[in-house]
């Protein structure tokens, strides 16, 4: 025990040990392979520890001694031995056994000069022309995938984008949209529903009528969905997922399926108007005189979402008020959430350059949404009475300040 003890709390030293078994056999331990020569003694000290004596040597499968004597010594290298310490216990740093980092565990500075020192020439050449070929490839790629008229081409022939993509997710958008109908569709289903309509209000209407796409139908098909999030967003933000939570009933407000379907059909519409309406999508001027354009885009989100978050904000189950809300966009309009989709359909038309499609879609969404106004408006009334009978004087206009 004395000897492991020594064993284990030793740090290694440049000269040698020897253990002798039955006086036959002798093991040498050296530090990093280096020669030594000793001669051992029966000294009782080791490193200056004292070991106590043995009383029976002949009990112990070994007998461990240290040389007083003179050491040869002989080392290859300038540095000092490096110090180690034993450990009895397994590591538990994973990242030693991590397969991703075996290729670099040996890997060294020396080892990567003593690589490059083996290149020729030809290696060289060799591969700085693959480089080469390789970036061109890329450019050459990205070029063409992002070149109108190769997509204005290939859409004449109902073989690329925007035909046989946008029928093929039409079809699983109408899929997924069966499934929600009856209540089975998951996270990525309602996505690929939203998706789906979006690409046929923003994207396919456009590129029927010029043959290609480019500029504002790219840009608002991505904002579509970042203004359709943050109505859903803030479930996550509550709850951490999506899924509605069991609340009265009476909140549930629709208007009638035809209202509905009207609606849904007069957005449609609208859109497509809005693309046969507006001039060729490369004669839509840029540069500085869309900065309006990009100014409404801001002020439709901004309204948006903090509509979503006031209403959420006295709200209970996101859906059933608790309060009158009088704060953020409510101090303007009574319907700030109604007025920000209508804000968004107005944007992008105005980004096409399609007034009368404009109207069009704002008297669709006036009459839907006044009829729905009109419900949530009685139905606040029954529930908070004076309150929300102060508030609508206060706030004269359900949608447009000054206007509506």
């Amino acid at each position: 025990m004395e000897t492991t003890s020594v064993l284990l709390h030793s740090k290694t030293i440049p000269f040698s040990f020897t253990i002798s078994h039955n006086n036959s056999r002798k093991f040498s331990f050296r530090h990093s392979n280096k020669q030594f020569q000793s001669r051992l003694s029966n000294n009782n000290f080791l490193f200056g520890k004292s070991l106590k004596p043995i009383k029976k040597q002949a009990e112990l499968p070994f007998s461990l001694y240290q040389s007083t004597s003179s050491l040869k010594i002989t080392r290859t290298h300038l540095l000092s031995p490096p110090k180690c310490s034993y450990s009895g216990s397994a590591s538990t740093d994973g990242s030693q056994n991590h397969p991703f980092l075996k290729p670099f565990k040996n890997l060294s500075l020396d080892k990567l000069k003593a690589t490059f020192l083996q290149l020729t020439p030809i290696d060289i050449i060799k591969w700085s022309g693959i480089l080469s070929i390789a970036i061109a490839a890329t450019k050459w790629t990205v070029n063409l995938v992002l070149n109108p008229f190769f997509w204005m081409y290939f859409s004449w022939t109902w073989l690329f984008w925007p035909w046989f993509v946008a029928i093929s997710l039409a079809v699983y958008g109408l899929y997924c949209f069966y499934k929600h109908s009856i209540g089975e569709a998951s996270i990525f289903e309602q996505i690929a529903i939203v998706t789906s309509v979006f690409t046929w209000l923003t994207l396919v209407p456009p590129a029927h009528f010029n043959g290609y796409l480019q500029g504002w139908p790219f840009v608002f098909f991505f904002v579509y969905h970042y203004f359709f999030f943050f109505n859903v967003s803030v479930r996550k933000r509550l709850y951490g997922d999506y899924y509605a939570r069991p609340h009265d009933p009476k909140w549930d407000l629709h208007p009638p399926r035809w209202s509905r379907l009207l609606f849904c059909v007069g957005v449609m519409v609208g859109h497509w108007l809005a693309a046969f309406e507006g001039p060729e999508l490369h004669l839509i001027p840029g540069g500085w005189s869309n900065v309006g354009i990009w100014i409404l885009i801001l002020a439709t989100l901004l309204m948006q979402y903090n509509s979503t978050f006031y209403l959420a904000k006295y709200s209970e189950k996101v859906v059933v008020p608790i309060a009158v809300v009088q704060f953020g966009p409510y101090r303007w309009v009574r319907h700030p959430i109604y007025s920000s989709t209508m804000l968004l359909f107005a944007t992008y038309f105005l980004a096409l350059r399609a007034p009368l499609s404009l109207l069009f879609v704002v008297a669709v969404c006036l009459m839907y949404y006044g009829q729905k106004a009109k419900m949530e408006e009685d139905l606040m009334i029954e529930t908070f009475g004076e309150k929300y009978l102060e508030y609508m004087g206060k706030v004269r206009y359900k949608f447009i300040p000054l206007v509506y």
